[in-house]
């Protein structure tokens, strides 16, 4: 793993009256943090003084969680039709850590590192696709049209030279990908994923495969994306087996990992897998160009949408933090003990009254929104706030304030 990899700053940044929450030692007050120069924990107290030539912020309050962990986003701009800027879906937005999930697969993952995790300010990963073209024209040409379009040795040769930031391989389960292919192309990914000792992602969407066939091939550490998808026979709701086999693939270590992107989360599946004891163990958002200004907007929103249906606060922390940082192999133990790499995302949770579309259409209101404030990556604090969409019908581009970007 690359692990963290914030540049020296000049100065120490002190961190003062932060509430920690999702952290795995309980705090019963603010707390004051002090980071070095080098980007990792100088100490941690309830009253630091650190001197002149410390930066000080001061939290005022907000909660300070580890650094919000989106492991499904698109990220590879210019290299696929559906890709983002990072900036435009991280830490000016509370996420300090993302993982592409597959845009790239092994014929053009070199880009996707040398021009897009390695300059990013925050840290990216990436799950390799089993396609060798990736996502380059995402739904026009698929990524696997039969056995022509994978090359198993140069995967495996792919992700040997990139272990530090390859985290598993991604597999579009899904009849608009596959056709008819079914199941093989899960088999492969799960037969290389064992080679590689690495976990799959699965994104499951419109059969065939089968969800339930796909459930049965996963195993532990296995992530299963889009789990609350709504899509007509691909429902966890509309189908009591398939409920339970879902069930008991949670209960078996496979990650059930929302993803909600533009056409894969349901209020309805997502509040009734809630009330049946169900929660996604990791919470992503799917970000990439028709899902932004669509159903999705942020990491922040997502969560609220989560929150809205009924997990407690600190569930959904934890699973948009120190559980996807779990799933890929990321250190989630001591993140604020003294040496350790500062990365953090402050936020506040406020009232709210603010409507919202699941991938389906059915809309929400929300009253408690996740307000990210700063992202804190290494001894630099980064302001973040949630992202607004731009008002439908209007004639003049929006930019967010803070990345540049103009949809």
């Amino acid at each position: 793993m690359i692990g963290n990899r914030f540049p020296k700053a000049a100065r120490p940044l002190l961190i003062k009256g932060a509430r920690p929450i999702g952290f795995d030692k309980a705090f019963d007050q603010p707390i004051d943090i002090l980071i070095g120069t080098d980007g990792r924990i100088a100490e941690v107290g309830g009253a630091i003084v650190a001197g002149d030539e410390a930066r000080t912020l001061d939290a005022k309050g907000a909660w300070m969680s580890p650094g919000w962990t989106d492991i499904h986003v698109h990220v590879w701009y210019g290299g696929t039709d559906i890709s983002l800027k990072p900036t435009q879906c991280g830490a000016a937005h509370g996420v300090t850590t993302m993982v592409d999930a597959g845009s790239a697969g092994e014929a053009n993952f070199h880009g996707l590192r040398e021009f897009i995790i390695e300059p990013a300010r925050e840290n990216i990963y990436a799950f390799l696709n089993l396609g060798s073209i990736g996502l380059v024209a995402c739904n026009r040409v698929s990524e696997l049209i039969d056995m022509r379009s994978i090359d198993i040795d140069r995967t495996i040769a792919t992700v040997e030279a990139n272990r530090d930031v390859i985290v598993g391989l991604k597999v579009r389960a899904s009849h608009v990908i596959t056709g008819g292919w079914d199941l093989t192309p899960v088999k492969l990914g799960k037969k290389l994923s064992r080679i590689l000792k690495l976990p799959i992602m699965v994104h499951v969407g419109e059969p065939p495969p089968l969800y339930d066939d796909v459930l049965g091939l996963l195993t532990e550490g296995d992530i299963v994306t889009h789990c609350f998808n709504g899509k007509a026979g691909g429902s966890i709701l509309e189908d009591e087996d398939l409920y339970r086999l879902a069930e008991q693939a949670a209960a078996r270590g496979i990650v059930l990992d929302v993803g909600h992107g533009g056409a894969s989360f349901s209020f309805d599946v997502a509040k009734a897998a809630l009330e049946r004891g169900l929660p996604p163990k990791t919470i992503s958002t799917d970000l990439h160009n028709r899902s932004l200004d669509g159903a999705v907007w942020d990491m922040a929103t997502t969560m609220s949408k989560l929150l809205s249906l009924g997990m407690k606060m600190e569930d959904v922390v934890t699973a948009s933090t120190t559980a996807p940082r779990r799933a890929i192999g990321l250190a989630a133990d001591g993140l604020l003990e003294t040496g350790k790499p500062a990365e953090f995302t402050l936020f506040d949770v406020v009232d709210a009254d603010v409507t919202v579309k699941d991938s389906q259409g059915a809309t929400s209101t929300l009253h408690r929104m996740f307000e990210p404030r700063h992202a804190i990556l290494g001894a630099e604090p980064i302001v973040a706030h949630r992202y607004v969409p731009p008002a439908r019908g209007g004639d003049e581009p929006h930019a967010c304030p803070h990345c540049g970007w103009k949809s």
